[in-house]
């Protein structure tokens, strides 16, 4: 008897698991169901159309790091498949990626259709059948058989399955898994930018800071990397990768909180003080507005001016204390009252998913029920920005075929 194996989810991690499989062992027949009518609709978007394949961080406990939730799991998941598996996959059927200054990998076309096209040639060359518009609505498990129920009324058996759906945006969603006897961790949001309704500081939409340091009032958590103005607040990676590694508090706190945003990036207030008077002095003659002395975009400058109450025609000798005192602290201190978010673009990751303790690091495979495997976003694991969440795809789409292909052969 011919086996089968079920691929259910049509993105990175599913068509991974898919093509891996059937190559591995031709033996095997592979269907894999998506419930829309498109095939890897988040490659397409993702980098703006690029692909944001990987991320050049080759150290397993570094590259761990850069996901808040999962961080031990995959420090196993990463020993069997990483970083130079991914490349080296690709490079193997032609598709080359390249590093940019912020670590990001892209294929060198700079086109995601090109990661697109490798994934359905293989799925072509080793005949995975892809079925469309095919929604599962139930699993279960008679025997050694699995019986897949789709909603168009029909059922299909299999041998093993995968599941491979992305995150849930609501726990709801999860009911017909919870029926595999799963525990879910409730899925919030993650990788969002700050609004800030009403806060003058929109109007410098646009302007970015190569390197300031975001944190978040009553909590540990900080970061520091470029930040970005838009016309609904504040965006730019410091602020997404906190959206990722506060994604449970924020949430508790309903998208309310303080932040304080150093603009001078790492340098403290008594850092700033300590040096203030050699800025002075060296500055003296020149006015306020003219010489900015932190290398500020020239707007933001001013608007701190502003709202220091300094006068920019004000020469540098002349700055009261007081006013000295406001500007040190709008500099390294500048608190902002955040109420609401905006999903950031199309790349919508949830933070939640199928708790990993039911799931074996090494070989994707449930704890719970023998021959049922996950793979990416689906488990309560998600990276920060800068293709860490397509690395979890392609790490967990190959362990669950690695491991099934191998079952299957004896």
């Amino acid at each position: 008897m011919q086996q089968k194996l079920i691929v259910i989810g049509g993105g990175a991690a599913g068509f991974f698991c898919a093509v891996n499989a059937a190559r591995m062992n031709p033996q095997l027949k592979v269907i894999l169901l998506e419930k829309t009518g498109k095939l890897l609709s988040k490659v397409k978007v993702s980098g703006g159309g690029r692909c944001n394949t990987t991320h050049a961080c080759f150290e397993i406990p570094e590259l761990a790091k850069r996901y808040p939730r999962g961080q031990n799991f995959l420090k196993k998941s990463f020993h069997w498949f990483n970083t130079n598996d991914t490349i080296t996959w690709f490079a193997e059927r032609g598709v080359v990626l390249k590093t940019e200054a912020d670590g990001r990998m892209f294929p060198t076309t700079d086109d995601s259709q090109t990661i697109i096209d490798c994934l359905l040639k293989e799925a072509d060359k080793y005949r995975v059948a892809v079925q469309l518009n095919k929604e599962v609505k139930t699993i279960e498990k008679n025997g050694a058989a699995f019986i897949v129920s789709l909603s168009d009324n029909t059922t299909i058996t299999a041998d093993y399955i995968c599941i491979a759906t992305g995150g849930y945006p609501k726990s709801a969603m999860f009911d017909w898994l919870k029926q595999t006897g799963h525990t879910i961790e409730e899925p919030v949001p993650s990788l969002f930018t700050f609004n800030m309704p009403g806060n003058p500081i929109t109007s410098l939409m646009g302007v970015s800071v190569p390197n300031a340091t975001v944190k978040i009032t009553g909590t540990r958590l900080s970061e520091t990397a470029a930040l970005l103005i838009t016309h609904w607040g504040m965006s730019g990676p410091a602020i997404l990768r906190l959206s990722a590694w506060g994604a449970r508090v924020l949430a508790e706190q309903q998208y309310a909180f303080t932040i304080l945003v150093n603009w001078l990036g790492t340098e403290t207030e008594n850092q700033l003080r300590e040096r203030w008077q050699e800025i002075r002095e060296s500055n003296a003659s020149q006015k306020i507005g003219n010489k900015n002395p932190f290398l500020l975009p020239h707007r933001l400058w001013l608007y701190l001016l502003e709202a220091c109450d300094i006068q920019t025609e004000m020469r540098w000798a002349d700055l009261p204390s007081r006013l000295q005192n406001k500007l040190i602290q709008m500099l390294t201190t500048h608190e902002c009252q955040v109420k609401g978010k905006t999903t950031f673009k199309e790349e919508f990751v949830t933070c939640g998913g199928i708790k990993l303790s039911e799931i074996d690091p090494n070989t994707m495979q449930s704890k719970k029920m023998e021959g049922l495997f996950f793979a990416g976003e689906v488990m309560d694991i998600d990276g920060i920005t800068g293709g860490f969440n397509f690395q979890n795809a392609w790490t967990s789409g190959f362990l669950a075929a690695k491991t099934i292909a191998g079952a299957n052969h004896s």
